[in-house]
């Protein structure tokens, strides 16, 4: 519980002009596995394409990235939810409810 409490202390910085967010070294390590790993699979894609594999087979693989890239936005949005959204609020900033639903209508797409 102290853990996500830290984190939720230092993930979000907002400035005048700049926003940022800032997540523990584990969140960011995580994250940028899913990503490394997804980047593999899409060079896969490509891989799958220029060797004519069966079309089948490549529609399975954009699944499986659809669904990786899914799962790394569903993890980012809690923790955005969890940290940015929350500050915020108790901050009185109540713009960031609509921000949060925008950003989720394009997520579901």
């Amino acid at each position: 519980m102290e853990e996500l409490e830290q984190e939720k202390a230092e993930s979000c910085h907002s400035h005048s002009s700049e926003r940022k967010s800032h997540h523990s070294d584990k969140v960011k390590s995580n994250l940028i596995s899913r990503l490394n790993r997804i980047e593999g699979q899409v060079r896969g894609l490509k891989g799958m394409i220029e060797k004519d594999t069966y079309c089948d087979d490549v529609l399975n693989q954009i699944a499986a990235v659809q669904s990786a890239l899914n799962s790394v936005g569903k993890l980012l949005l809690e923790h955005h939810m969890n940290s940015c959204v929350i500050e915020r609020i108790q901050e009185g900033d109540r713009e960031v409810i609509k921000e949060l639903l925008t950003t989720m209508n394009k997520l579901m797409k």
